[in-house]
């Protein structure tokens, strides 16, 4: 698909602005540019048709199954959209006075308590972009509450082997050294390797649970206990809390702080690379190292004030607001019975599916799932030279996003599928038809998977070269 500068002509054009009828100003020579702007020329209906195309060749939740794990990318409601794109929401200014805000400051203050309610924490911070930011924001909270105390000795961020990526990269990034233990045979945490590292170089532990591989930690409560009997605290990581809201509180498991990705739980729009919002809850012993723009509320009036010892700002403002609106619209459209509903849901649906499945392909783990599970294609691999990317690239070929390739990096050709509880058993059967005829085809005739997709507007791209030699850049020549 050709570029807006490629189709660009020289002489087209869609502007009809009305004759100047002021008094012209030219800019000093110095100030103008050494060559004309190169912008492209084109009509209206090129124009139009260019992003005609672009829409056709977009593939989200409202264009089919989009399995895509540990993501949780469930249909995003319009109303939520309709109630960002309020005037008195979507034009506004982050310097205007307090009292002239009095209502966003509600959204955040009634948001923060939504959030408080359904994790367990005290207080939030809507600061942080996004889940890795959020991750980097619990982590330097951590880091201030052990300096506050004069406890200089902990340094060190324990992380299993099955988290996220970003963990362990907010961990160093925040000054500490990571500390990683191993899964055990069950696909969790491994206690006993849990109760040797913990000591008093130990500053906290990253965990998200339920785990990449779907599964609730039974041992959540002790895992806990052996952080905090070290002086340590419990970082957890939100991403799954898709399954588990309204249900069971990271509060109550024994977590000291946690961020949310609003942007995913509840139901922002977040692919190809934004909006998103990773707000970040704390129990009360790291309230006061919050972020600055806390909102407090007196005789119905609201007012930011800042933490007395705020570690500052991790963002411009008040974090991506509108992200904010569109989590209280669903919190608030749901009620705490719905959200528990979309959780159950969350879980019967990657049960089902699981289930279905395990009849042809193998499953990383044993037993009940929650609201993920991961498929391992070693042995396919090894007998027939199919791997989990000839999977995913067939599904392509069917009209079905790929789920999550290659991760948690514990299993060998991973897929991990989510398919959320906005699907109906209807379109998952519809997918474990594909799958299953994607087995078949396995069997019969494997080198064929390797040539998928045949029919997409992008086949096969040199992945390697794309990372290694990116194009970032329209360039002329």
């Amino acid at each position: 698909m050709k570029l807006l500068f490629e189709i660009s002509k020289d002489g087209h054009g869609c502007d009809l602005l009305p004759a100047l009828d002021v008094p012209e100003v030219t800019l000093p020579g110095n100030m103008r540019r050494g060559i004309p702007l190169p912008l492209p020329q084109l009509s209206e209906i090129e124009l139009s048709r260019h992003y005609t195309r672009l829409m056709k060749r977009t593939f989200g939740v409202n264009s089919g199954f989009y399995p895509l794990g540990s993501c949780t990318m469930k249909y995003n409601p319009r109303i939520n959209e309709d109630m960002a794109a309020l005037p008195g929401f979507c034009d506004i200014h982050p310097l205007q006075p307090e009292h002239t805000v009095q209502g966003c400051m509600e959204v955040l203050s009634e948001t923060e308590k939504a959030l408080c309610e359904i994790t367990g924490m005290d207080a939030v911070s809507f600061q942080p972009a996004a889940g890795a930011h959020g991750e980097l924001l619990g982590v330097l909270l951590i880091k201030a509450y052990h300096e506050s105390r004069g406890d200089a000795k902990r340094t060190k961020i324990i992380i299993p082997d099955a988290a996220h990526g970003t963990n362990p990269a907010s961990a160093v990034m925040g000054g500490f050294t990571v500390v990683n233990i191993p899964s055990g045979p069950e696909g969790c945490v491994d206690v006993e390797k849990l109760r040797e590292v913990a000591g008093e170089d130990t500053a906290g532990l990253m965990l998200t649970n339920p785990n990449t591989l779907g599964l609730f930690d039974k041992n959540i409560l002790e895992i806990t206990k052996i952080i905090h009997n070290a002086g340590g605290l419990n970082y957890y990581d939100g991403a799954n809390l898709n399954p588990v809201m309204g249900i069971v509180r990271p509060g109550d498991m024994g977590f000291d702080v946690v961020h949310l990705n609003i942007h995913k739980t509840f139901s922002t729009p977040h692919g190809g690379g934004g909006p998103g919002s990773g707000p970040v809850g704390c129990k009360a012993i790291l309230r006061d190292f919050l972020p600055v723009y806390q909102v407090a509320e007196k005789n119905g009036t609201y007012t930011f004030s800042d933490p007395p010892e705020t570690i500052g700002s991790v963002k411009a403002f008040y974090g991506h607001f509108l992200v904010v609106v569109k989590a209280l619209t669903y919190i608030r459209t749901l009620g705490a019975e719905g959200l528990r509903c979309a959780a159950t849901h969350a879980v019967l649906n990657a049960n089902y599916m699981r289930k279905k499945l395990s009849e042809y392909y193998d499953m990383a783990t044993e037993g009940l799932c929650m609201h993920e599970f991961v498929i391992t294609l070693r042995q396919v691999k090894e007998k027939t030279g199919v791997t989990a990317l000839d999977v995913a690239k067939t599904l392509l070929e069917n009209g079905i996003h790929p789920p999550t390739m290659y991760f948690p990096l514990i299993v060998p050709e991973a897929l991990m599928v989510e398919p959320t509880e906005t699907e109906s058993k209807e379109t998952m059967d519809e997918a474990i038809e594909v799958f299953r005829k994607i087995y078949d085809e396995i069997q019969t005739a494997p080198e064929r998977l390797h040539e998928m997709p045949l029919t997409t507007p992008i086949r096969r791209p040199d992945e390697v070269g794309a990372a290694r030699n990116p194009r970032l850049k329209y360039s002329e020549e």
